[in-house]
């Protein structure tokens, strides 16, 4: 039996946000998911958008949560070096009734407390984007909702809250979690049972299972599923801005922007599922999408997809972003209705639930030796050429590109393996040096990346995964 004071059940940006700012006490913590690596599921395969939350229902928690976030990503993405960019967003009015809904949405920005919100003429939206379309009629400018890594985010939290003593049981499930006498004493796992005084629930798609094994069952997780195009860096039509539509209540709807790597994304749907595992993406979706994006920016390529893909959000029913505690189960904390602002206020929920926790008793003493800052991978193709040489120099393996498209080199796909929390499968080495997400999607590259995985972990090349255990890339040798 393990035995800590804290269990975190759920490795995507909420659980890996709470975890590292945990690790700022001397309080034991460990974090278990199901999956074969941090990232959750919608941490995953999200829009990567930081927001600034204008939109969001005013006097909610989750309005709160966004709005103190948002400023806190500037010196967070330095400390712990992970790319971000504050490209703005506009929001295009492109018919009359769009055009009469502006005001609205700046007085809800207004009562959001996001102040900085501005309109902007059809001439200076055109001005900003020339690739808008030209029957816009005027909008809004949102300066500073951003875009960011999402991968490297959650991974540069986990590997932060790790160098600071946080443990991480990845390929772990929860199965159950013991009560006595109203208070949490144990998570019981497919490995071990954890003896533990807190559980805080950051499951997302399967936190309502998770609450129903200590009796709280008043809520419901439907996944809503969202598609997306990647566009190749090289398209025709491109954006400088998050391009967003007028939203709705069911969406933000389905928007144009670039990623922090030079590719444009296209998308997303909102498709209520009874499945919490289907990822495929569907014609219907798919066209869906062209259609939409068209009103917004007419030229957009579908042409230049390099690929297309699809995430689950974990949608509430009935709905709403939820932090509760309970008087009958003392030390369990749960979190639900956390979707399209979950990666922005995962951030500042971990504030919020060490707060919480102060609250119910729990005993929080700041660490002083706490390390805030974490070093990245070496980039290799953002190098000066005299970086590279002397990279090159003192670590040979920078010289092998491995992967043409992204120009990834070996040595970044080592250090990805061996870091704290290291790759362990095709899809992990993909998410942290983006071998793999370049125009062949791992056509060239994805045998060496194999070998790679399969020398540095000492393990048969028809053991290594493409994610989840049992997805062997290999089946067998032909001769």
């Amino acid at each position: 039996m393990l035995k800590t004071d804290v269990v975190v059940i759920g490795g995507g940006a909420v659980g890996c946000g709470i975890a590292r700012e945990l690790s700022k006490y001397h309080i034991n913590v460990i974090v278990v998911d199901k999956n074969e690596d941090i990232g959750g599921d919608a941490s995953k395969s999200n829009s990567a958008i930081i927001h600034t939350g204008y939109d969001a229902a005013p006097g909610t928690l989750e309005s709160e949560l966004v709005v103190a976030a948002n400023p806190m990503f500037p010196q967070l993405v330095k400390e712990l070096q992970i790319p971000f960019e504050e490209t703005g967003a506009i929001l295009p009015a492109i018919t009359e009734e769009q055009f009469m809904q502006l005001p609205a949405i700046k007085e809800k920005a207004f009562k959001n407390r996001v102040y900085d919100v501005e309109y902007l003429t059809k001439e200076q939206i055109i001005e900003m984007e020339p690739n808008i379309n030209p029957e816009v009629k005027g909008g809004l400018y949102i300066p500073r909702e951003s875009i960011i890594d999402p991968f490297i985010y959650v991974q540069a939290l986990a590997e932060n809250a790790s160098e600071n003593g946080v443990d991480f049981l990845l390929n772990t499930k929860v199965t159950d979690i013991r009560v006595e006498n109203n208070q949490i004493k144990a998570v019981e796992t497919t490995g071990e049972t954890i003896e533990t005084k807190y559980v805080i629930n950051a499951a997302a798609l399967y936190c309502d299972e998770i609450a129903a094994m200590v009796g709280k069952t008043d809520y419901k997780v439907v996944a809503r599923r969202g598609q997306f195009y990647i566009l190749d860096k090289n398209t025709s039509c491109k954006v400088k801005h998050i391009v967003l539509p007028i939203p709705t209540k069911i969406t933000k709807g389905k928007l144009m922007c670039p990623t922090i790597h030079g590719n444009m994304l296209v998308g997303p749907t909102a498709e209520d599922l009874d499945n919490k595992t289907d990822k495929s993406v569907t014609t219907e979706g798919l066209e869906s999408i062209v259609e939409d994006v068209k009103r917004l920016v007419p030229e957009v390529n579908i042409r230049d997809t390099i690929t297309q893909y699809s995430g689950l959000r974990p949608n509430r029913n009935p709905e709403g972003l939820h932090i509760d505690v309970y008087d009958d189960v003392e030390g369990y904390i749960n979190l639900s209705g956390i979707r399209s602002t979950g990666l922005t206020l995962s951030l500042s929920i971990g504030v919020y639930v060490a707060q919480l926790m102060k609250r119910q008793g729990a005993e929080l003493i700041y660490r002083e030796d706490f390390k805030n800052t974490r070093e990245g991978i070496k980039v290799f193709h953002t190098m000066t050429v005299e970086e590279q040489e002397a990279v090159i120099a003192q670590n040979p393996k920078y010289g092998n590109i491995i992967c043409r498209c992204e120009t990834i080199t070996e040595g970044e796909i080592l250090a990805a393996i061996h870091r704290p929390i290291g790759a362990r499968s095709v899809d992990a080495i993909k998410r942290r040096v983006r071998a793999g997400m370049g125009r062949c999607q791992g056509g060239f590259c994805g045998p060496k990346v194999i070998e790679i995985l399969a020398r540095e972990l000492n393990i048969p090349i028809e053991d290594v995964n493409k994610n989840v255990t049992g997805s062997y890339m290999v089946l067998g040798k032909v001769k």
